[in-house]
């Protein structure tokens, strides 16, 4: 009994012995692994670190010198432009002809500046553009179609085959022309293609000097005509022919040249009144006074150093003269007059306007002869 159980003992022991010897080995084997693995790691870590670190400068030296390209392709393209630019502000422009030259330069060159009166000419011909036509074709064709032709602008020294036609069509009816630079016809202009003509209609017809006479004929009247010696604005000629219709005048008198035609701003002012008041176109106001003297008619024009209009008898035949703006009646038709009436006035002021002292005077003939 004694000896098997020192046998089992034994064989205790050995279990025991060779298990705390394999548990030993395991441990020893885990912990060589551990420290293995953490001397791989101690080596793997740097290096990635370092690989990193290296590819990030890399893309840094990448990006710099991409960078650094541009930078030299953009100085290039610029100094490329610069030399274009040089070159080609050197180089003579090339034109076909020598007109052509010298329209550029023209429009190139700063337009003087008009005088007042031309001032006010052009912003009378801007308003009524609806009465403007533009072309050597345009222009013929109006001509030949009967239209009343107002004014006419002409390209001066101008002598092309159409621009001599133009002429001829204008002498046959009386149309004024003036010759003029293409800078000014090129500031009147809408459509910047006018081909050195520009002409103005007439928005109505014009009456003969006869037809004035017919006119107070069938009242059973004095003829009573009102004369406009260069009135320039057409809002004091349709404020007149307003007027004129008003006190029973049987028409308004005005010259070819130097004054306002009947454009559709005239007609605006008149305020319908052209409808029913006749506008006679004469060359010449002093012949045209003469010739109505020799059919009994009295004339009588404005001026501040006239009579007073109210020691004047203006009844009768009779004919009112009123002056342009600023310069008033001038000397030749006002030597052509048989008197001469002044407004009374009492302001500081010594002058009126033209279709004022016409609204004036007219009330004053208007006054003697039916009241």
């Amino acid at each position: 009994m004694r000896e098997t159980r020192q046998k089992k003992e034994r064989k205790e022991e050995v279990r025991t012995g060779t298990g705390r010897r394999t548990v030993e080995k395991k441990n020893v084997r885990g912990a060589a692994v551990k420290r293995t693995a953490g001397e791989k790691g101690l080596r793997i870590g740097p290096a990635r670190k370092s690989g990193g670190e290296e590819a990030g400068r890399r893309k840094i030296i990448a990006g710099e010198e991409t960078g650094r390209r541009k930078n030299i392709a953009g100085e290039e393209t610029g100094r490329k432009a610069v030399r274009t630019g040089m070159r080609k502000s050197m180089e003579k422009p090339r034109v076909k002809n020598d007109s052509q030259a010298v329209k550029r330069e023209e429009k190139t060159k700063r337009a003087p500046m008009p005088e007042v009166n031309e001032v006010k000419k052009l912003k009378a011909e801007e308003a009524v553009n609806e009465t403007k036509i533009e072309g050597r074709n345009a222009v013929i064709e109006a001509f030949r179609s009967g239209r009343t032709v107002d004014r006419l602008f002409l390209l001066e020294g101008s002598q092309e085959g159409q621009i001599l036609t133009v002429k001829r069509e204008a002498a046959k009816r009386g149309t004024p022309v003036k010759f003029v630079t293409r800078q000014r016809l090129d500031q009147i202009s809408d459509t910047g293609n006018h081909q050195g003509v520009i002409a103005y209609l007439a928005a109505y017809a014009y009456a003969e000097v006869e037809d004035l006479f017919r006119k107070a004929r069938e009242k059973d009247e004095d003829p009573f005509f009102i004369l406009l010696d260069n009135i320039e604005d057409p809002h004091n000629l349709g404020a007149i022919i307003r007027t004129a219709n008003v006190v029973g005048a049987h028409g308004v008198i005005i010259p070819r040249d130097r004054a306002v035609g009947l454009t559709a701003t005239v007609a605006k002012a008149s305020a319908g009144a052209l409808n029913f008041t006749p506008v006679a176109k004469v060359t010449n106001l002093a012949r045209t006074i003469e010739e109505l003297k020799e059919r009994g008619m009295w004339f009588v024009c404005a001026d501040m150093d006239g009579t007073p209009m109210t020691s004047l008898n203006m009844t009768g035949s009779l004919g009112l003269v009123i002056g342009a703006e600023g310069s008033g009646v001038s000397r030749l038709v006002r030597e052509k007059c048989d008197m001469i009436a002044s407004i009374p006035q009492k302001g500081e002021i010594n002058s009126l306007n033209a279709s004022v002292a016409a609204g004036v005077l007219c009330y004053e003939i208007f006054r003697q002869r039916n009241l």
